[in-house]
């Protein structure tokens, strides 16, 4: 949902950007202001979402990158005033990468737990012979365990990875 959400705003953004490169230029302060507060009203609920959820950052960067190539007079004036890179700074970028790396473990974490748990429950007593049936309960527990985890892993390295390339940058 935040990312159909990004995506669309971002799609805003690079339409108000062609609009705007089509208009005639207009070099008054009140002008300008109005450019950089629509850019810094644009991007807040990027920031917003990323506070939330780590992923953000790597949907929102590219449409950042193209909107500070299309304006880059006013992406420095909010730069400079706000004393970072707009609008994920390189500690904000950190800071997700971080998060994401913790929420990954704890998921892993309770992911398995919660797979030996259902396989405990499939196969309570351990002492007694093992049926066919219980086999393939247990089976299929750890198919639908590996490819849940899959999943989630291959999430994960791609967010992870597009994070530590935001701060290469």
């Amino acid at each position: 949902m935040l990312i159909a959400l990004a995506i669309l705003v971002g799609a805003g953004v690079i339409a108000w950007a062609v609009v705007r490169g089509n208009a005639p230029a207009v070099s008054s302060d009140a002008s300008a202001r109005s450019h950089q507060l629509t850019i810094m009203t644009l991007f807040a609920p990027a920031v917003v979402a990323a506070a939330q959820d780590p992923s953000v950052i790597a949907t929102w960067q590219p449409i950042a990158r193209a909107a500070r190539a299309l304006f880059p007079d006013e992406f420095a004036v909010i730069e400079r005033a706000s004393g970072a890179t707009f609008p994920f700074s390189s500690e904000m970028i950190r800071q997700a990468h971080a998060r994401w790396t913790t929420e990954w473990l704890a998921w892993e974490r309770s992911h398995d737990a919660e797979f030996k748990r259902r396989a405990a429950a499939a196969h309570p007593d351990t002492t007694a012979t093992m049926t066919a049936a219980t086999r393939a309960a247990l089976d299929a527990i750890e198919n639908e365990k590996l490819e849940l985890y899959q999943r989630r892993y291959a999430e994960y390295v791609q967010v992870a990875k597009a994070l530590q390339s935001l701060l290469a940058e």
